[in-house]
């Protein structure tokens, strides 16, 4: 008994625990710290995962967070400035590598090798961003408005960054006013958002509209947001209160501002050519505005760029729906894909990462090598996600085999911009704008939410989690109407009910509660990791 226990002691030191508890497995939930969910040490991963989790991504990601301050920044004195500034930055910056730790939790081999460099990209194009606020920022230059700012465009985070290639060649930045401010950091420290919804409503905003417009209101009402750039364009996304957001937006910053709707029944002909021609006019206002005419071949040489970017997602979404070789994790895969399509081509950080994780997918394909090898149901996640716990994914593939494959938000912008006439790219460009996340599928007319059952069957997937934004008037409209068709296919679905950014409406532990309740009683399975049940994470970031 004592060489057998030897042996196995021996064989969990080099390859790592397994998965299962059937197997003696690693029991991840007793890695947490009570409450703050932080780790009392990091998982032995087995000898060759674990030394590559801490020179690979933890050693290498720390070091790139230094050197990619020293590379976007004009004065990397301003970065540490613009860090004791402003809230979301000091309170973002330094729980990087926990957010790592959460998405990346008991990944192996390929899937935490793919997964990490969807993270590495993400990280590197906040920073760029955050340099670019910073570098441009009056209140950290003495009220001086020099080059960077005079070179920057502020617009809705929504209103993607392709509109704005056209000036990129000249020296122009685009920069998401809310992106990293309320985005990024609502998935990095999930606490700092709450500060700025507190702020919108105690100047008498009622606390029922969508929590993502109060908070990006919330930055402007505690004058949390850089003043970077001279002018601001905004659009009409998600929906009719993000209309209510830009009004305390202009009245705030009080600059030049360009409203930019997206229509929502996109789909009529007439309703296109009206955003084609509000396209043409927002790109006359910034000629007006900056004195710099537009440049297609600025505008043709990032496009490009950008749809190849798109044929190398393609090429993982075949890979993903035909083969169980995909290595991406849901949550690597889902973040990478919204904040890439949103942000644009600014730099080569989406361009570089794809590479890498197309070698690993390559290898995995020809090696027959399954990243998740503890699937029992391929999932698709559907409607807009908790920014809170985006995790979760990763959570319920460690606790229950559910192996999330594509996320609906991920499918926005699936389609390429034509760059042979200008004609052609205006027409494409309009439907992409058209296709912003949250509009396409959620508020973009009954039909469109409905492609579920088409993504459903393109990807294999058998189960389906319904995001349920308990404050989004459009999709709780639709509750009952999925709930019918879900009972009519007889298709497995689960509801995860959330507030979006906002923690305090809908826990982490009671969206896990639900994913288990749902698993025993109507699945009739056993966690593959008894552990990871139940635990409290209530104060975690």
């Amino acid at each position: 008994m004592a060489k057998k226990n030897f042996g196995k002691a021996l064989k969990d030191f080099w390859y790592g625990k397994p998965h299962t508890a059937e197997e003696g497995g690693r029991r991840l939930g007793e890695l947490y710290e009570d409450k703050t969910g932080l780790l009392k040490h990091r998982e032995w991963r087995g000898v060759k995962d674990t030394f590559y989790y801490m020179y690979n991504i933890w050693g290498y990601n720390y070091v790139h967070m230094v050197t990619d301050i020293l590379k976007y920044s004009n004065n990397p004195i301003d970065f540490f400035k613009g860090t004791w500034r402003y809230r979301w930055m000091g309170q973002t910056y330094l729980p990087v590598i926990h957010w790592f730790e959460r998405g990346l939790q008991g990944m192996r081999g390929e899937a935490l090798a793919a997964s990490a460099w969807h993270y590495r990209a993400m990280v590197s194009a906040s920073i760029h961003q955050i340099c670019n606020f910073f570098n441009a920022d009056t209140r950290l230059h003495g009220g001086k408005q020099n080059n960077a700012y005079k070179h920057s465009f502020y617009a809705n985070e929504t209103t993607c960054g392709t509109l704005f290639y056209p000036w990129m060649d000249a020296g122009y930045q685009y920069i998401p006013m809310e992106m990293i401010p309320y985005f990024v950091t609502c998935h990095v420290n999930s606490h700092t958002v709450l500060n700025y919804i507190d702020a919108v409503q105690s100047i008498g905003l009622p606390g029922d509209p969508c929590p993502m417009c109060q908070a990006e209101s919330g930055l402007f009402v505690l004058d949390d947001v850089p003043d970077s750039a001279p002018l601001i364009i905004t659009c009409n996304e998600a929906c009719d209160a993000s209309v209510s957001t830009h009004t305390l937006q202009d009245w705030f910053a009080n600059k030049p501002l360009f409203a930019l709707p997206i229509p929502m029944q996109f789909d009529d002909p007439l309703v296109k050519k009206y955003c084609m021609n509000e396209i043409e006019e927002m790109w006359k206002f910034i000629e007006e505005q900056t004195g710099t005419p537009f440049s297609w071949e600025s505008m043709k040489k990032r496009l490009d760029r950008q749809n190849r970017l798109q044929r190398d997602e393609w090429e993982k979404w075949e890979i993903a729906s035909k083969t169980n070789y995909y290595p991406i994790n849901g949550v690597a895969q889902a973040l990478f894909r919204i904040y890439s399509t949103q942000y644009g081509i600014q730099g080569d950080f989406w361009e570089e990462a794809s590479e890498k994780v197309k070698k690993i997918m390559y290898k995995c394909v020809e090696k027959k090598i399954n990243p998740f090898p503890q699937t029992r149901h391929r999932v698709i996640a559907w409607s807009c996600a908790p920014l809170y716990y985006s995790n979760w994914c990763t959570w319920a593939y460690n606790c229950w085999g559910l192996n999330t494959i594509i996320n609906m938000d991920s499918l926005m912008f699936d389609m390429e911009i034509r760059t042979d006439s200008y004609e052609n790219m205006l027409e494409d460009m309009a439907t992409y704008h058209m296709w912003a996340p949250m509009r396409r599928m959620a508020v973009g007319g009954m039909h469109h939410i409905f492609e579920l059952w088409d993504y459903m069957k393109r990807f294999n997937c058998d189960m389906v989690a319904m995001y349920d934004q308990l404050q989004c008037k459009g999709m709780q409209g639709v509750h009952g109407l999925f709930e019918d068709e879900f009972r009519k296919r007889n298709i497995n679905a689960f509801w995860i009910p959330h507030a979006l950014p906002d923690s305090r409406t809908v826990s982490r532990a009671e969206i896990r509660r639900q994913i288990n309740d749902y698993m025993t009683t109507v699945m009739h399975e056993e966690p593959l990791d008894p552990s990871l049940l139940d635990f409290d994470d209530s104060m975690t970031w």
